[in-house]
């Protein structure tokens, strides 16, 4: 019975909206086809930024670059009390989700889940975004050309929320 209805749900609220948008008094599918034009125009402005992106985080993971870095920092991030696993998802996550996550799950597959490694990733991963990614399609989707402080704070933000999800880590589970 639920899957009946939860089946005819989508459909239904499709087949609403566009009613709404056909028979309302307002010019709801004008509205929807501006909106559409504008969203296209958008997608074109960013795909330079986004084939940028793209190639560089593919020839950073090509050459590998984040395993050396990782490599290098690890005794540091050792002795700051910082997981040295957990330096290539760190390096990888303020980039690109897609190299995060196969980071996050090789990290998993050598580590362990229940590894404070592990642990550690998980609540970063859960909690921590793209932040180069999203900083650089905002501003080039709005047109903002002085970034000055920017990407200094949000860096700022994710090694205090790297820290402190290490932190928390340890103290609710080791």
């Amino acid at each position: 019975m639920i899957e009946s209805l939860s089946a005819l749900l989508l459909p239904t609220v499709v087949a609403l909206t566009g009613a709404l948008m056909l028979f309302g008094k307002k010019d709801y599918f004008g509205a929807f086809t501006k909106g559409a034009r504008e969203g296209l125009r958008t997608t074109v402005q960013l795909l330079p930024t986004l084939t940028a992106l793209m190639v560089a985080i593919s020839m950073l993971n090509a050459c590998g670059i984040v395993e050396t870095v990782a490599e290098l920092l690890g005794p540091a991030a050792d002795r700051i009390g910082l997981p040295a696993e957990l330096l290539p998802l760190l390096i990888t996550r303020p980039f690109s989700g897609s190299a995060a996550t196969a980071t996050y799950t090789q990290l998993l597959e050598q580590v362990g889940a229940d590894s404070l490694p592990g642990l550690c990733a998980s609540v970063i991963f859960g909690s921590s975004d793209t932040v180069v990614y999203i900083a650089s399609v905002y501003f080039s989707a709005v047109g903002v050309r002085r970034t000055r402080y920017c990407f200094p704070v949000a860096v700022a933000i994710m090694l205090f929320c790297v820290f402190f999800s290490c932190f928390l880590c340890r103290i609710w589970f080791f």
